[in-house]
């Protein structure tokens, strides 16, 4: 639904490096993750969401990174209708141990969680909630290559650059199997230091970020192998991406992985070092496998099916 045929949604929260982008018609200095100096008061919240019939909240009322304006938003929200979508929650990341203030609800709104995990332990703190797993469009088809690397295995890590997201086991991976390592996403979280650390005594070559005008699509059909090791996500968009895009994946035991797996995927994991390199081998031998978890991506996460969800829900 456009914002000229009627202003139904306004959101609030983070959007993620590679998020869709979208040109907001009114904005509220103070409600960013890295947003500095006196956070937005509770009015100025409330004059920029009167006059929505639906608000939707991506994670700012989850993961205190800004406690000020999920103060101001939480009070702002009190009796309106909202859709609360959780990504992470406080006590799932260790840098929160020290937040005891319980996520914000109020009657008249809906928490939606991207896992079934999430889901339980809000309500085991009292908070009912639906789980909605993250939805995808299929991949613009692509036949790029990665310039300079054209005859080379290419593997893909297509993240940011965090502890949780264990860069040195993707790159490990890489050389492995003589592959160029691709990294798409910065260093965040003061890890600059780490990564360059780890990249310098890469013992294969190494490719950082993507050249404006490409897209994530392109990133995928350049590689031969994803790399997602991760420790911890609250979803993993990468597991259903290279499913949709045919593409083998390498993924780490974070919990949610599991929760994904039982659909029925057939991926990797860091260990299947044999399998890893039979799987770049043999590209032939490994499409039936491709093929299956591309019907399972299609089948249970297909943003096609979104909207429907979305009617049920509210």
């Amino acid at each position: 639904m456009s914002v000229e045929a009627r202003k139904w949604a306004w959101a609030l929260g983070e959007l993620g490096f590679d998020a869709i982008r979208y040109v907001a018609d009114d904005t509220v200095p103070g409600l960013g993750i890295d947003a500095t100096g006196t956070p937005p008061a509770r009015q100025e919240v409330e004059r920029a969401v009167d006059g929505c019939d639906l608000v939707v909240v991506e994670n700012l009322l989850s993961l205190p990174l800004n406690p000020g304006a999920l103060r101001a938003v939480a009070a702002a929200l009190r009796g309106r209708r909202a859709l609360v979508r959780h990504h992470d929650l406080p006590w799932q990341r260790p840098q929160f141990a020290h937040w005891t203030e319980p996520p914000p609800t109020d009657p008249a709104w809906t928490h939606v969680t991207i896992n079934e995990l999430s889901r339980a332990q809000l309500r085991a703190r009292g908070i009912e909630a639906t789980t909605l797993y993250n939805r995808f469009a299929p991949p613009v088809p692509s036949t790029y290559r990665l310039p300079g690397h054209e005859h080379e295995r290419v593997v893909l890590q297509p993240t940011r650059a965090l502890p949780r997201k264990d860069v040195a086991g993707a790159v490990r991976i890489a050389a492995q199997l003589d592959a160029t390592y691709w990294l798409l996403g910065p260093a965040e979280d003061g890890y600059g230091p780490e990564l360059d650390r780890i990249l310098a005594n890469a013992r294969t070559p190494v490719v950082r970020g993507l050249t404006a005008g490409l897209t994530v699509d392109d990133a995928y059909a350049a590689c031969d192998l994803v790399a997602f090791p991760s420790t911890w996500e609250g979803f993993g968009n990468p597991a259903i991406e290279s499913a949709l895009a045919r593409r083998p994946l390498v993924i780490g035991p974070y919990p949610v992985a599991g929760e994904l797996r039982a659909f029925g995927f057939r991926w990797l994991t860091p260990a299947d070092t044999d399998a890893i390199r039979r799987t770049v081998d043999d590209p032939d031998g490994v499409r039936p496998d491709l093929d299956h978890n591309h019907a399972i991506a299609t089948e249970h996460f297909a943003l096609a099916d979104l909207p429907a969800e979305l009617v049920r829900l509210l």
